[in-house]
């Protein structure tokens, strides 16, 4: 929240500007020209994601071009916004430095200026073509070394090494090499390399969604988290400890910058946190979690979640939906952490608000939570039913209806106090929760609009994205003026506050997407060196030796090295590298083993521990700038806060061997209900374990009974497969009439077997997703991507269509079907919930039974 950064110290500030934004800051003409820049990158950016480009039959632009402008303005912004070491001047941009940023803009444009003279001589580079790769990948490199740091840099000249160096390399590394002709083509002329997919995304929806972050702060949105927050929880015991987590989980759905979110949030919670009683260590490891935890809450997660549209080729409102239960169950488990402290430290609450009668409490409160409900259920019901009888009219009436709302909630909003824009520190004073929650109510409307769009509508990410930024503009232009109209004061010099907040928020969003921008081209020349040299291949052969085939063990290794290289490369470049290589490699082994791993779930392992790295000491930059606000050892609450992340930690293992915890194959709204509530239960717990607390301090058998709960809870299907089989066999004849009987939307497991292309005979358990009902068995598994010829009473694989869900999900051209696994009848595996809820009650009770013998109950 770039506001609350300004209230911050000047170290605190050059922190965050060096991590999120580069850390010159000249004045005069260059800061006029560098401010220019930016808004007219994200004018062009905005634009782009538009429809009015064909709309109007102007400035239509492809994606490998719009990824040239995009990289333009990038490389030119990096090194006037970044200086090229801590001794270089920060008030001024020395000649160097213009023309780098003159030159890699313009090898940055290169194929947008020379587009149809490139597309005439594709993989036949001439000089000129050669110097200006040549000189972008190395400015490129130097950008990503100021703007991103000396890990990732080294890491992309490493794979620039390898690719040509692959005749001189070890045998399990060797391959026949690459030119310097055939590496810059590949990596800098083509979308094989820098213009690749990370770049794509970059353009296309990551930076609308940092636009949209940047322009709802700078609206007031990310302090109304903050207060509504406050009221509602600042006078619990350990109240600033949950406002830091609730108010982090609220704007970690709009902002994916950790560094910016601990400093923004934590020069308030932070100190309140040290004089409630956690002391300086915990109340930054405390922010930390809550800050770093923002890039996996959806709707808008971090930077590397748009990525997956492309790598898992599934829409956004699916990873959404998928990502969802995981990312609360973490911030439930970290509130329970801090509720715990609390406990245990005896804590008493820093703000005193007139109590009420619990009834009081629970009837409000269940007031307000039915009434949301209601009120979200009926606008859904009412939109849906404008659409189905207005037709082509049905978008007038719901921008009549959202006018509507947004007036009612601006006149509320008038009528209550203004917000504070701050916290004070020293006096905190509580507030009420409904008068906050009703003065900024119109802030919800811009988010609605971009979930309403991603999850309803289901349109692109972009094109959600720049609804709900346009319905923000006309928010941040408007809402002083309502405000002052209803209020019966002036408005005519509210206009121009508003307008000012819109060019601002425009300028943060380009200054916040440098860094990114950066990162994911040079994302490009790492795929593009696995692309040219085959690495991909040899990973399978490497971690399978590593392995042993042993899943589990795979899993660990992969969560290693998304640690390891999260300690100097960010989050989005951890999650290309690692799910380009390791991904399918889980996959393949894993169907190897006989376990079908849902790629979305390997892709969300990669992401949660590639986010990690913003933690674990000694490098992490979000923990860093926790200590520095707490004034304590980073390394110590750097492990402090390591301690915190295990609830997180474990949760993608859990995924992996039980998907549900994703949402995947949760049949009705009961199964919903049992599934959310066992897993909630089970956090709930497992934090407990790891606090050794639970009603009373934990006794080393109530450890261990607690853990077989947690177990029964996360993962019931592991003891129901021990008393019955899940699948039984089906032969492979009867593959068409089992595709015509599946439900909709089911999934259909084979077996097949084949010689690899290393001549090696491999079986491997599959799983495909097919779509609706009613077809013929070969129709449904065609329109799958996959079709199968029988031979008497054996079935062999044909044709796969690319970019399939049957290409997707493993199957290999020319191999048999050995046997179908059908869903076979037995009991549900979730009544094993019941005796972890019974050994959890056993514990509780027992617990208590002691506090009550000591006299503490």
């Amino acid at each position: 929240m770039a506001s609350d950064i300004e209230k911050a110290s000047s170290e605190l500030q050059q922190l965050v500007a060096d991590a999120d934004t580069g850390g010159r800051k000249p004045g005069g003409a260059t800061g006029m020209l560098i401010f220019a820049v930016a808004l007219a990158w994200a004018l062009f950016q905005f634009w782009y994601a538009s429809p009015l480009p064909f709309v109007l039959r102007f400035g239509v632009l492809n994606d490998t071009e719009a990824r040239a402008v995009h990289l333009a303005f990038a490389m030119f912004l990096s090194f006037l916004a970044w200086p090229a070491s801590r001794r270089s001047p920060r008030d001024h941009v020395p000649l160097l430095d213009w023309v780098f940023a003159l030159a890699g803009a313009f090898a940055g444009a290169y194929l947008l200026l020379f587009y149809t003279e490139l597309s005439t001589r594709p993989g036949q580079p001439n000089l000129m073509d050669v110097v200006v790769a040549t000189a972008g990948m190395v400015l490129l490199l130097e950008a990503t070394r100021r703007a991103v740091g000396w890990p990732m840099a080294v890491l992309a000249a490493l794979f620039i090494f390898y690719a040509m160096a692959g005749p001189y390399m070890p045998e399990v590394l060797q391959h026949k090499g690459a030119s310097l002709n055939r590496l810059v083509s590949h990596m800098w002329l083509t979308t094989e390399g820098v213009y690749g997919i990370a770049l794509g995304v970059s353009t296309g929806a990551i930076f609308v969604y940092v636009l949209f972050g940047a322009l709802l702060d700078k609206a007031g949105g990310g302090n109304y988290m903050m207060q509504v927050s406050f009221a509602a929880l600042g006078h619990l015991r350990g109240g600033p400890a949950k406002v830091a987590v609730v108010s982090s989980a609220l704007n970690g759905m709009i902002s994916g910058s950790s560094v910016s979110n601990v400093v923004s949030g934590g020069i308030f919670t932070i100190p309140l946190m040290k004089k409630a009683g956690y002391g300086g260590v915990k109340a930054g490891a405390i922010e930390t979690m809550s800050s770093v935890n923002g890039q996996i809450m959806p709707p808008v997660m971090g930077a590397a979640a748009f990525l997956m549209v492309e790598y898992v080729g599934i829409p956004y409102s699916d990873i959404v939906k998928h990502a969802l239960l995981p990312a609360v169950l973490s911030y439930i488990g970290l509130f329970y952490i801090v509720h715990l402290e609390a406990v245990k430290m005896g804590m008493n609450p820093i703000v005193q608000r007139e109590p009420k009668p619990w009834r009081v409490r629970v009837v409000r409160n269940g007031l307000g939570l039915s009434g949301s409900i209601i009120v979200v259920a009926a606008l859904y019901y009412l939109f849906e039913a404008m659409k189905q009888w207005l037709g082509a009219g049905a978008g007038w009436a719901i921008g009549a209806t959202v006018s509507a709302l947004y007036l009612y909630a601006i006149r509320e909003a008038a009528r209550a106090p203004d917000l504070p824009q701050d916290i004070d520190i020293d006096n905190p004073k509580p507030l009420d929760t409904w008068p906050t929650v009703k003065a900024g109510l119109h802030f919800l409307l811009p988010i609605g609009t971009l979930i309403w769009c991603l999850m309803v509508e289901e349109m692109s990410p972009s094109l959600s994205a720049f609804w709900a930024i346009t319905v923000l503009i006309v928010l941040m232009v408007t809402q002083h003026p309502l405000v002052a109209f209803f209020r019966k004061t002036p408005v005519a010099g509210s206009w121009r506050g508003g307008w000012s907040d819109v060019v601002a928020g425009f300028h943060d969003g380009s200054r916040n997407m440098i860094g990114i921008g950066i990162a994911t081209a040079t994302a490009g020349i790492i795929v593009g060196g696995i692309t040219l040299t085959g690495l991909g291949l040899r990973m399978t052969e490497f971690v399978e030796f590593v392995s042993q085939g042993n899943v589990m063990i795979m899993l660990l290794f992969i969560a290693f090295v998304c640690l390891v290289l999260g300690l100097g490369v960010p989050t989005t470049a951890n999650y290309v590298l690692v799910a380009t290589l390791m991904a399918p490699v889980v996959v393949e082994l894993g169907a190897q083993s006989g376990l079908i791993i849902p790629l979305i779930a390997v892709h969300l392992f990669v992401f949660y521990y590639g986010i990690m790295g913003d933690i674990t000491p000694p490098v992490g930059l979000a923990t860093f700038a926790a200590a520095a606000i707490s004034g304590e050892d980073p390394i110590k609450t750097g492990v402090q806060g390591a301690l915190y992340a295990l609830r997180t930690v474990i949760l993608p293992f859990i995924w992996i061997f039980n998907s549900q915890l994703l949402l995947i194959d949760v049949d009705g709204a009961g199964e919903l209900v049992r599934v959310v509530a066992a897993c909630t239960i089970a956090m709930l717990v497992f934090t407990a374990i790891t606090m050794n607390w639970f009603r009373d301090k934990c006794r080393w058998w109530e450890i261990i009974l607690l853990a077989m709960a947690v177990t029964l809870l996360f993962r019931p299907g592991f003891f129901m497969d021990r008393i019955t089989p899940e699948y039984r066999e089906v032969p492979a004849a009867q593959v068409f009439e089992v595709a015509k009987a599946a439900a909709p939307d089911d999934q259909m497991v084979m077996v097949i077997k084949g010689t690899t292309i290393e001549g090696e005979d491999v079986t491997k358990t599959v799983a495909l997703r097919l779509g609706a009902a009613g077809a013929e068995g070969r129709k449904r598994l065609t329109d799958a991507g996959l079709q199968l010829v029988p031979l008497g009473d054996q079935v062999k694989i044909g044709a796969l269509k690319f970019g399939s869900r049957a290409h997707k999900g493993g199957f290999e051209q020319g191999w048999d079907v050995a046997m179908l696994k059908v869903k076979a009848e037995r009991p549900s595996k979730h009544w094993f919930y019941l005796p972890g809820l019974l050994l959890i009650a056993l514990v509780w009770w027992l617990q208590g039974r002691r506090m009550r013998r000591e006299g503490r109950l």
